[in-house]
């Protein structure tokens, strides 16, 4: 078994040479070794503090030890791209337009894996019919998001939900109900004025440096406004970027920001924030699920708990969510051992594999209909589960799960700059439509 790359990718360049320890296997002569190379931007994969992979609980890395076990002769090596977003999808775009890049790379779906298209092989004539037939989500990675696009990626998991997890005791110190959810944001406001007004917390524990809140809020308010499809039809220019809908949600956006409600350095503390909610400063915590497994650690079942992020008062939708698929395995055109590349994402789809992946991470669920629910032993997720068949208006897939990834970079600066009010709703949807509008053209 061949060493597994667990140290960051480094990006020598912006845009220009990526620092990589391997190239696209070559096809070996009869008999000799198969390799696989898989990039994974921080989805599939775990690494201990040292660097080195979690075996034990990294998803990925078991299933490539599984899979070379399975199959003699077959050494995989996978590697965590370093950086952020932004930074991963400019190594990948060198290295793939220098032919070095993997066999095999994970990325999050829809707009991420749609703008590499021409990078990725179409995997709807490899895949087995079994596969295309069972896994829920191919939709979100068919280039252009057309029907009959090509697929780009293989979905993986149900998919993350943006959430508000909440803290009990603070609550109730304040005089509200955990089990009474706010209805709409702006009654999640007032809950939030209120802890501030009858507690030593603040409302909301806030990290925005990166403007990723600023995308689960403007994406659940948007769909509550326009429907689930809403970016899906904007990315086919059939609502417009700059649509009303986009200024009121960063009207409420702006307002959050500058409403004393959060921590005083919510603007600029970057890395999410879980630190302050995590000691009992903040009732509320606006993030996704993907922060299930931590607040469960936390707070100890009963003492938290969440809902979806509420939509504005008079939605036309507003029993909506926002999420969706989240993660693709995608094979690329540099590849030259696409075959056996084929033959694992088939060993990763298998529903067994797949209930793995539910059982160690506990952020989401399954996406094959064979599925074992009893794999979801986190009361958190099971909670979110029961709160997505009660979201009759759907789940929204989100602005930065849509667009090409140039508008989604944009997207998340003009978040973190409307949140601190130094741009405003106006200018920031201005900036985003000329965005799309530039990079449509360049598809």
């Amino acid at each position: 078994m061949k060493k597994r790359q667990a140290g960051a990718l480094a990006l020598l360049t912006a845009g220009v040479m990526v620092g990589m320890t391997a190239c696209a296997p070559a096809t070996p002569a009869e008999g000799g070794t198969q390799e696989l190379l898989i990039w994974d931007t921080g989805i599939l994969g775990r690494t201990l503090e040292n660097g080195e992979p979690d075996l034990e609980n990294s998803f990925l890395d078991r299933m490539a030890v599984a899979f070379e076990e399975a199959n003699p002769g077959v050494e995989i090596t996978t590697a965590q791209q370093g950086g952020d977003i932004t930074s991963n999808s400019a190594a990948f775009q060198a290295a793939s337009i220098a032919g070095t890049g993997p066999d095999i790379r994970v990325q999050y779906a829809g707009g991420p894996t749609i703008s590499f298209a021409d990078f990725f092989i179409d995997l709807e004539p490899l895949l087995s019919q079994e596969t295309l037939d069972s896994l829920a989500g191919f939709n979100v990675n068919r280039e252009g998001f057309a029907p009959d696009g090509r697929i780009l990626g293989m979905p993986y998991g149900a998919g993350n939900l943006f959430t508000v997890f909440q803290n009990h005791a603070i609550l109730e110190e304040a005089g509200l109900d955990p089990a009474d959810r706010p209805a709409s944001w702006e009654e999640l406001m007032e809950n939030g004025q209120q802890v501030v007004d009858n507690t030593d917390a603040v409302g909301f524990s806030v990290a925005n440096l990166e403007g990723y809140v600023g995308a689960w809020v403007i994406s659940a308010m948007v769909g509550g406004e326009l429907g689930e499809t809403v970016f899906t039809e904007m990315f086919a220019g059939e609502i417009r970027v700059d649509d009303p809908a986009m200024v009121k949600a960063y009207e409420a956006f702006a307002a959050w920001g500058a409403s004393g409600l959060t921590n005083p350095d919510a603007g600029s503390l970057g890395g999410g924030g879980a630190p302050l909610f995590l000691e009992g400063g903040a009732a509320y915590y606006v993030v996704g699920s993907w922060e299930n497994n931590l607040m469960l650690e936390g707070f100890g079942e009963g003492n938290v708990s969440s809902f979806f992020i509420p939509t504005l008062e008079g939605a036309d939708f507003p029993l909506m969510g926002a999420g969706g698929p989240e993660i693709a395995i995608s094979i690329t055109e540099a590849s030259e051992n696409k075959e056996l590349a084929v033959e694992f994402l088939e060993f990763l789809a298998d529903p067994a594999n797949q209930d793995v992946f539910v059982e160690i991470y506990q952020t989401q669920g399954s996406n094959h209909p064979d599925g074992d629910p009893s794999k979801i032993q986190n009361p958190l997720l099971r909670e979110q589960f029961e709160q997505l068949a009660a979201s009759t208006d759907g789940i929204v897939f989100a602005f930065d799960s849509v667009m090409p990834q140039a508008t989604i970079d944009l997207f998340y600066r003009v978040n973190a700059a409307v949140f601190l009010g130094t741009l405003s709703p106006e200018d920031a949807v201005a900036q985003l439509q000329a965005s799309y509008e530039q990079e449509i053209a360049n598809l």
